[in-house]
């Protein structure tokens, strides 16, 4: 019972078995709940960032048993990482785009020092990648949306 529930949680509902790309489709249920569910509602989604994290800390650690360090089908960081690359930004369908686009973009590619935390030790490892990952998205975010604002006009929210 208790292998079940982890690999329910830790593989995001089961969505990372998904190919090709499991983290991609991995990604997708968190997007989905942040932007369609939870919405404009900041102070939601910051709880539900806080809750995402510390169980993907802990499930992760319990997986990485099941499945092996740090398996592809581990994709419940990805959903910490996707609330996080949301946080606090303006929403709206741009935001919601670029945020996932971003994510997956950071995500993959590992800038300094994104890559080194995935030597901390269990699902430490497996979730704080993502989640600074999802806090350059974040950043990038902002920064697209404050020049398109700012410079091109183009309203940030209400698309």
């Amino acid at each position: 019972m208790r292998d079940t529930l982890v690999k329910c949680l830790a593989t995001g509902l089961y969505s990372g078995y998904l190919r090709p790309f499991p983290g991609t489709w991995g990604t997708i249920p968190a997007w989905v709940i942040a932007c369609l569910l939870i919405g404009n509602h900041g102070a939601i989604l910051l709880l539900v960032t806080i809750a995402a994290i510390v169980l993907s800390v802990w499930v992760s650690g319990l997986a990485e048993v099941l499945y092996g360090h740090d398996s592809r089908r581990i994709v419940i960081d990805e959903w910490a990482g996707m609330f996080t690359a949301l946080l606090f930004v303006p929403h709206s369908l741009t935001a919601c785009v670029l945020a996932f686009l971003a994510f997956r973009f950071f995500d993959v590619v590992k800038l300094p020092p994104v890559g080194s935390l995935e030597r901390l030790p269990r699902g430490w490892g497996v979730t704080m990648d993502d989640v600074a990952a999802g806090l350059y998205a974040n950043i990038t975010v902002r920064l697209i949306l404050f020049v398109a604002e700012r410079v091109f006009h183009y309203p940030v929210t209400g698309n």
